[in-house]
């Protein structure tokens, strides 16, 4: 079998010296490599990893493989993939299939390659692998472990399977995790993709108005950095509660046909399926920024926006321009997939160290524990275990109560 598919192996140096920066500011996986790496209780297995592949991910992979994994990776963006990472990977040992622009033909031929190996514990991230495992490849079943699910959207399909009683092994929803989804979802997510929006565009976010779709833990973290640059803030929220929780956070909530009349920015993090569609763009104002936070390409309707448009063209890297009709112009940022991943470099590596500390944790324990198929929370002490690591290398304290002040917390009687 091919060792690897990638778009150059002379790239190897560039892409170590990107992973040595970033194993920097991972103080966490760094502590947790030590820790395991002499007895490397991963020894003999095989990890397949659906995942961005780019420094702080290669961390990830590099750390499994010290711990005595066998490691598989494949990008689980085609615009997200670094292909001098990718080159760094395969020069220390691990097999990678993924190039940077791949089509959806040539990127499920990649995840194909990686189940070749017979993989015993998967880290996935959007669910594709799982989703592929379960309709072509079910002669894999009974060689699965189980894995770990890092993302929203991935969550939202692994318990449609689970409801449907189809999930044939056990998967950790690493997302729930309160170590993922405070700080990554929202900080994470909140900074990258105002990251990648001003890197794309070199405009002005201050003064502008930003429309943020969906006010899940992402749409409050990138509404928070919205508004600290600077923007009005519109939020269009579908669930009462999270919509009451916007208004009460100072920002102005409406439903879509309403700010789509005065929107400046879009940025859609909810997860569905068209949530700015042919009926939005025809009121819309000459040129609006779109853009999708969320893990797949179908939140902005591109087929809608062809549609409506008499041409389209390419007027800045990772920008593609539309003319209406009409002669209004809609700049679309990277054809609609994830912007603060194919648009920049994704989470700060501080959020990353968090969330990957977890999914390190999340493999050892699937690796240690036969549980039935199904979805499982992160077990709290783990949870606990990443934030206490973290509070540690950052050097803050946490108080400690009293003995009389823990027997007083059990209590139901004054």
């Amino acid at each position: 079998m091919e060792e690897y598919r990638i778009a150059n192996p002379a790239l190897a140096d560039q892409g170590k010296i990107k992973i040595a920066w970033a194993w920097n500011f991972m103080p966490v996986l760094k502590l947790l490599q030590e820790k395991y790496k002499k007895e490397r209780p991963l020894n003999g297995i095989r990890v397949a990893a659906c995942l961005h592949l780019e420094a702080k991910t290669a961390c990830l992979l590099r750390a499994l493989r010290a711990l005595g994994a066998d490691v598989v990776a494949a990008g689980s963006n085609p615009l997200s993939t670094q292909d001098d990472v990718c080159a760094a990977l395969v020069a220390n040992g691990i097999k990678v299939y993924s190039w940077h622009g791949m089509t959806m033909e040539e990127y499920y031929g990649n995840l194909h390659a990686l189940l070749a190996w017979s993989p015993q514990i998967l880290i996935d991230d959007g669910g594709d692998l799982v989703t592929l495992i379960h309709k072509q490849r079910p002669d894999l079943l009974p060689y699965i472990k189980g894995g770990c699910e890092e993302t929203t959207t991935g969550i939202k399909r692994l318990k449609a399977m689970s409801r449907e009683g189809i999930l044939a092994f056990p998967m950790l929803a690493v997302n729930d995790a309160l170590s993922k989804h405070l700080f990554d979802n929202r900080y994470g997510t909140g900074q990258s993709v105002w990251d990648a929006v001003c890197r794309l565009t070199n405009m002005l976010v201050a003064g502008k108005e930003v429309v943020v779709c969906g006010y899940g833990w992402c749409g409050r973290g990138v509404a928070s950095r919205a508004s600290g640059l600077g923007a009005r803030v519109t939020i269009v929220e579908s669930d009462p509660h999270r919509a009451l929780e916007a208004y009460m956070d100072g920002f102005y909530v409406t439903d879509m046909a309403t700010a789509a009349c005065t929107g400046d920015i879009f940025i859609t993090t909810t997860g569905n399926i068209h949530v700015i569609r042919k009926e939005h763009f025809a009121v819309m104002k000459d040129g609006v920024i779109l853009a999708n936070a969320g893990h797949f390409d179908v939140e902005i309707s591109c087929i809608d926006l062809s549609e409506i448009s008499a041409k389209k063209m390419p007027t800045r890297q990772g920008v593609t321009t539309y003319i209406t009709d009409d002669g209004r112009s809609f700049h679309l940022l990277v054809e609609g997939r994830l912007v603060n991943l194919a648009g920049g470099d994704g989470h700060p590596i501080e959020i990353m160290d968090l969330s990957f500390a977890l999914q390190l944790l999340s493999v050892l324990y699937i690796n240690e524990n036969d549980l039935e198929p199904g979805l499982y929370p992160v077990p709290v002490d783990i949870d606990k275990k990443v934030a206490h690591l973290k509070l540690e290398a950052l050097g803050i304290k946490l108080e400690k109560l009293t003995p009389e002040q823990e027997e007083y917390m059990g209590r139901w009687e004054e």
